[in-house]
């Protein structure tokens, strides 16, 4: 008798967003297995950040869409860059800590070995020894290798991120795709925004490209063709065309 089929980490039934009056993703169905590494790309206004939100729970879709998570699996999301405040004099190694919330809570004491899976954390993306910079003094590339420790500190089985490797140097990109690679090859579902092509083919398996609907899903090698990267312009371009009715924003969930 055949084993049963795992349910995926993540699953998409009619996936639609209404944010800001416009349609930011229409009818998006498919499947996110267990332990998948996939890139989520397709051009300015595609609907990318939007999906990433919705999976993390950040915005709530239109009915009767549907996202189903496996049961037992925690997410983790990293948000673009632009909506962080780096303003607050927060320590490096505390904003790291940040990722142990939920095991410590707004008062609960740091143990010697949460400190430890924190310089862990930092040694592994190459900030050991800046432990009590504050965040607010570091290069981009430094800030996003901090909010990769965070992540990692938070051991969750599915990670999400926004577009990652933006305004970041090539060594921090190198460095922090090889973090991804150790993830997936971990066993964990990885989802990441993506804006560059030779990147996604290279260190990618899977790919979903988005034109706020679904225009291939699959193997990256049988999405990233150039009919349908054509085809994910052509629809976009006509969205912005037409004249979209009104549309509720998106609420926070």
């Amino acid at each position: 008798m055949t084993a049963p089929a795992s349910p995926p980490a993540l699953a998409l039934q009619q996936l639609t967003v209404h944010y800001r009056q416009h349609r930011a993703l229409q009818q998006v169905s498919g499947h996110f297995d267990k332990g998948s590494l996939t890139a989520v790309i397709g051009p300015n206004g595609a609907g990318k950040s939007t999906l990433l939100k919705s999976l993390a729970g950040l915005v709530a879709p239109q009915r009767p869409s549907r996202i189903t998570r496996a049961a037992g699996l925690r997410l983790a999301y990293l948000p673009q860059h632009s909506e962080l405040d780096r303003s607050f004099p927060l320590e490096v190694r505390d904003c790291v800590l940040l990722g142990l919330w939920a095991q410590s809570g707004a008062w609960g004491c740091t143990t010697a070995p949460m400190l430890a899976r924190v310089h862990a954390a930092l040694e592994a993306v190459g900030l050991h020894g800046l432990e009590r910079r504050t965040i607010n003094t570091l290069s981009s590339g430094q800030l996003q290798r901090v909010l990769f420790a965070r992540l990692a500190v938070q051991d969750a089985d599915i990670i999400l991120l926004d577009e990652p490797f933006n305004a970041v140097d090539s060594a921090t990109t190198t460095a922090l795709l090889t973090l991804v690679q150790h993830w997936h090859r971990q066993g964990r579902t990885v989802i990441a925004a993506v804006h560059d092509d030779a990147q996604v083919r290279e260190h990618f398996p899977h790919t979903l490209l988005l034109a706020r609907e679904c225009i291939a899903w699959g193997p990256t090698a049988e999405v990233l063709t150039d009919a349908h990267l054509q085809r994910a312009r052509a629809v976009l371009a006509r969205t912005h065309a037409e004249a979209d009715a009104p549309a509720h924003e998106a609420l926070p969930a």
